[in-house]
């Protein structure tokens, strides 16, 4: 880590900043390591489709690309700055007092009817938002970095209050809408925005006792919906349940034998053959299954360890914010990227039912590669703000 020498607001003292450049370092790598697997992982299918095999890599480079640029200037901005204007700005045309932090909240839930409304469905889903002359995004990515902002921002302005039943319930109901209207279409993401939200809001409250009812609640709720409201996501569970048998558990059946025959080396990058047609979405959702494949148990462990180093290190600048509103920031997007982690590994190893989730900085996709950059570069400007006496 290197350290920027700075003088103290004490007399005679100096202090010395931290620029966290492990966990830049570590973000760049695992970048790197996404394009290579994007390449090796779809290259054919690729080849198929657009008789490039390097047309989906080139894509995810450019937004690797762009989105390291993003994260070095938004380590540059002062984290402050967010909860200063979030919070201290008025909108004065208007008799009712409107911060800037519930027009944040307002796009959030904005974002996700617009997506209803127009969004490009693909595999039977509206997820994303068409762009002529630049692509499709996911508005639900934007839902997250805005959502750690914004639980970050009411969280440390008012820590005290969620250990108060009545203004408990008022914070859950806050994330009701978003959540309902990105769970109408991406069942996954919806749970990790909830993670997020609930992480931030347990670190901060006592009352640990609310958050489990409000979970019992919530996984009622869940098991209501995939029940009465929705017979696709029931038929993933009875396909994760008869895994061996169910016609609608080939991804699953076929990713748990790319991560079998990679055994403890693996068959060599890019000599694996299940991404031949073979498992579906293998440079997405099922990328680690090309991983495991590729480079075996090994392989498999090496890149969990480097998950394991990346939040290890937001975890150290949590602990180490000059304030709340800065190990907030951090807390939520540990959150996310552990999340994300922790599900993608379980669905394609069949500990959980199937659902389409990435693997944070390695799978194919370009928007969410890009916000997950602007959060580290959330991470490094609280980083960049510790001071250290010397």
């Amino acid at each position: 880590m290197a350290e920027i020498a700075a003088k103290s607001e004490y007399k005679g003292t100096k202090t010395k900043r931290a620029y966290d450049y492990s966990l830049l370092f570590l973000t760049i790598f695992l970048v790197a390591l996404g394009l290579v697997f994007v390449y090796s992982a779809g290259s054919y299918t690729c080849e198929m489709k657009y008789g490039d095999a390097t047309h989906d890599m080139k894509k995810q480079a450019i937004f690797g690309v762009a989105g390291i640029i993003f994260m070095l200037i938004v380590s540059g901005v002062d984290y402050k700055l967010y909860k200063k204007v979030l919070l201290s700005l008025r909108i004065k045309s208007v008799d009712i007092r409107i911060r800037p932090v519930h027009i944040l909240y307002l796009i959030c839930v904005a974002l996700q009817i617009l997506v209803l409304k127009i969004g490009e469905e693909i595999y039977g889903a509206k997820r994303w938002i068409e762009i002529k002359g630049f692509g499709s995004f996911q508005p639900s990515e934007i839902t997250k970095i805005m959502m750690i902002v914004f639980v970050a921002t009411i969280c440390s302005e008012a820590p005290k209050a969620l250990n108060y039943v009545g203004k408990f319930i008022v914070a859950m109901l806050y994330a009701v809408p978003p959540i309902v209207l990105v769970a109408v279409e991406d069942l996954s993401t919806a749970i990790v925005i909830t993670g997020i939200y609930l992480v931030v809001c347990f670190v901060v409250s006592k009352k640990y006792l609310y958050f489990l009812g409000f979970g019992v609640i919530g996984a009622g709720a869940v098991a209501a919906y995939i029940k009465y409201g929705d017979p696709f996501r029931l038929t993933r569970i009875q396909a994760w349940l008869n895994v061996d048998t169910s016609e609608y558990a080939h991804q699953i059946r076929r990713g748990l034998y790319a991560i079998s025959s990679g055994g403890i080396t693996g068959k060599g990058l890019g000599q694996g053959s299940m991404k031949l047609g073979f498992v579906p979405e293998a440079h997405n959702d099922m990328i680690f299954t090309i991983i495991c494949e590729e480079l075996g148990l090994v392989g498999a462990i090496a890149v969990l360890l480097l998950f394991t180093l990346l939040l290890w290190r937001i975890v150290t600048v949590a602990l180490n914010a000059p304030d709340l509103f800065g190990s907030l920031l951090c807390v939520g997007v540990f959150a996310h990227i552990a999340l994300q982690v922790v599900m993608n590994i379980a669905v394609v190893t069949n500990l959980i039912p199937c659902t389409g989730i990435a693997l944070p900085f390695i799978s194919y996709g370009g928007s969410a590669l890009v916000i997950l950059l602007c959060e580290i570069g959330m991470v490094l400007s609280v980083s960049l703000r510790i001071e250290i006496k010397q």
